[in-house]
């Protein structure tokens, strides 16, 4: 079974909580693992984060879950990622940190000229993020 790591709006209670999108596929409930990070940036594209993958970055949190081999193809329509086409997201695989040890997952980063412009997430927690700032505009 793969091991993903997801960072964004594919966590437990957001918009494309990894567990609601098995469940509409009729998939196997993915089994959460717990939390890890990766180094790396965060950065704010409104609706969902981005991961610049950078080994001198700071920790980006996630979770990490063994997922049924049906459901990547369902991550990948999520993430907009479609085998030979330049898309924002790409798949990779990448070692994260769970409790201390390095766990081969596979994660969805973007370039680093995607975020350009755009606002750094400094706690590298897209969730805590996002609260702040949904509670600060509402």
């Amino acid at each position: 079974m793969p091991r993903v790591f997801v960072y964004g709006t594919l966590r437990a209670g957001e918009v494309n909580d990894l567990n609601a999108a098995a469940q509409r596929h009729g998939i196997a409930a993915p089994t959460l693992l717990g939390t890890g990070t990766v180094a790396g940036r965060l950065y704010d594209f409104g609706t969902y984060p981005g991961l610049v993958l950078d080994a001198s970055g700071g920790p980006v949190v996630g979770d990490l879950y063994e997922i049924a081999d049906a459901l990547l193809p369902v991550l990948d329509e999520i993430e907009e990622v479609y085998p030979g086409q330049a898309t924002l997201f790409v798949r990779e695989e990448r070692a994260v940190l769970h409790n201390g040890q390095p766990v081969a997952c596979l994660l969805y980063p973007v370039a680093e000229s995607a975020v350009a412009t755009l606002p750094r997430i400094d706690s590298g927690d897209w969730v805590a993020y996002r609260r702040a700032r949904d509670t600060a505009a509402a």
